[in-house]
């Protein structure tokens, strides 16, 4: 309380929007989603919801991409300190919801996992961490994560990196 009510992402990402998404384009002719073959993507604060989505479900989705995502909230994160003492009461609570600490007990199909950093990323150094959660998938062999550091860019991504992306 008071956010259970209405805020309700999780269920949202891993159960809602695939059954609406199977649901209308199984009426549309000749189009056809294949939500068994999914992925799941966001950036900041959502790349952190990404990660975690995709780590506690395994199997439901094929990879995982995040932009500059908060990556290990539970550890010393502003970000981690605040959401984690107010939805869940305390930080050591939101452990099961930090993507670092879940990746190094993933136990499921393999998955590829790709996260983007800008180098002048303002978080960089106090939220993000995108190095711990690298070092603790290497103990992990049924994740294969890739973090890039790309050069110059800041928290909302440069146009250029945005274009290549999408293309």
């Amino acid at each position: 309380d008071p956010y259970s009510k209405n805020y309700n992402m999780y269920s949202y990402v891993t159960e809602e929007l695939p059954a609406v998404l199977k649901a209308t384009f199984a009426t549309m002719d000749g189009v056809s989603v294949d939500v068994d073959r999914a992925s799941v993507f966001g950036h900041s604060m959502g790349g952190h919801g990404a990660l975690v989505v995709a780590l506690k479900n395994p199997g439901k989705y094929k990879s995982v991409s995040a932009f500059a995502p908060i990556c290990n909230p539970s550890q010393n994160c502003p970000w981690g300190d605040k959401c984690f003492g107010r939805y869940l009461g305390s930080v050591d609570a939101g452990k099961e919801y930090d993507a670092t600490e879940l990746v190094k007990t993933y136990d499921g199909p393999k998955i590829d996992a790709l996260i983007d950093t800008g180098t002048a990323d303002g978080f960089l150094e106090t939220q993000l961490a995108p190095a711990a959660f690298e070092e603790a998938a290497k103990s992990n062999n049924l994740v294969n994560a890739t973090v890039r550091m790309q050069e110059g860019d800041d928290h909302s991504r440069s146009e250029e990196h945005t274009s290549e992306l999408q293309s």
